[in-house]
């Protein structure tokens, strides 16, 4: 067995060059990893940077929080927040406007698997999928006390399950008969109540999805975490995101489509083309999927997808 002992521990970040890239990095500049996760996106950021440029991170997760402390860099601040509000982070440290922002929306190897944290149901362990430990529901305690339609809504809108009645009448069954808190369980119910799947796909993986996006409101912290984009980015700032899903992807998609074409104007309102308000962002090349070689390297990057937007100049006063 070869032990890993590279400064991410294993975790292989995704589009790892190709985000890098895309940030177009200024030595000088200042810029945010919105998910640090093991430090390696943050660490190539830090690469590029010259002695005046600067990094702050963010992260939820108190081992990754933690795992930042491992980079001594003057350069480099590090902060336990969720990205929905990196804006009012950013500025507690006394920055107004910055050069780059990334958001990697993926679990990292490490959360993958720890079977503590319950987002595996590869790996037997408590049914936690709390991204932030330090507060909120855990999936056993929501399961437990959510209805039927509750819980069949929840696994049909946030995980695109078509089995999804069939798995919430399976779980308010099995949790009839005793406790559902372990990823065992919840998997081994979802297998019994789910007969047909997508070759390659295990049964449960749409049902762990939509618990964990749904307890951890990652629908809703991306949509606020891309607005404040709009606010922190300076004129030619790129905004870099990476998704893993439709439903990520199909918000970042019409985010930054929606505010790179002008702003709508009322019916019959006359403008000179000169005054129309201009549009915040400008689309930067196409998206970016993982290559055959970076696939077969690391599955897990199979449905990433990166896409790029450029903060626009503002119209002269």
């Amino acid at each position: 067995m070869i032990e890993d002992r590279s400064p991410t521990g294993g975790h292989r970040p995704v589009l790892l060059a190709a985000a890098v890239d895309a940030l177009n990095v200024k030595p000088d500049g200042v810029y945010v990893d919105c998910t640090f996760g093991r430090g390696g996106h943050s660490r190539a950021i830090l690469a590029r940077l010259a002695e005046r440029g600067r990094l702050i991170a963010l992260d939820r997760d108190l081992d990754a929080v933690r795992a930042a402390g491992a980079i001594d860099d003057p350069r480099f601040t590090v902060r336990h927040a969720s990205f929905a509000r990196v804006a009012g982070t950013v500025r507690s440290l006394g920055v107004s406007q910055i050069d780059g922002m990334l958001l990697d929306l993926g679990l990292s190897s490490a959360q993958l698997e720890d079977p503590k944290r319950g987002f595996s149901f590869r790996l037997d362990g408590p049914l936690d999928m709390r991204i932030d430990v330090s507060r909120g529901m855990t999936a056993a305690r929501w399961l437990a006390t959510a209805s039927e339609t509750d819980i069949g809504e929840v696994i049909r809108t946030y995980g695109e399950e078509r089995f999804a009645g069939q798995i919430a009448r399976a779980i308010v069954a099995a949790r009839s008969r005793g406790t559902v808190d372990t990823t065992r369980q919840l998997a081994q119910i979802v297998g019994q109540a789910v007969r047909t799947r997508e070759p390659g796909q295990d049964p449960a993986t749409r049902t762990f999805q939509a618990l964990r996006i749904f307890l951890n409101q990652e629908l809703e912290e991306l949509s606020l975490a891309l607005a404040a984009a709009l606010d922190l980015l300076k004129s030619g700032g790129r905004l870099v995101v990476i998704s893993f899903h439709s439903l990520e992807d199909r918000i970042v998609k019409r985010f930054m489509r929606d505010n790179s074409r002008p702003p709508a104007l009322p019916k019959g309102v006359a403008m000179r083309e000169s005054e129309r308000p201009r549009p915040k962002l400008r689309l930067v090349g196409k998206p970016v999927r993982p290559s055959a070689q970076e696939v077969a390297a690391n599955p897990r990057s199979r449905s990433a997808i990166l896409r790029v937007a450029e903060r626009a100049e503002e119209a002269p006063a």
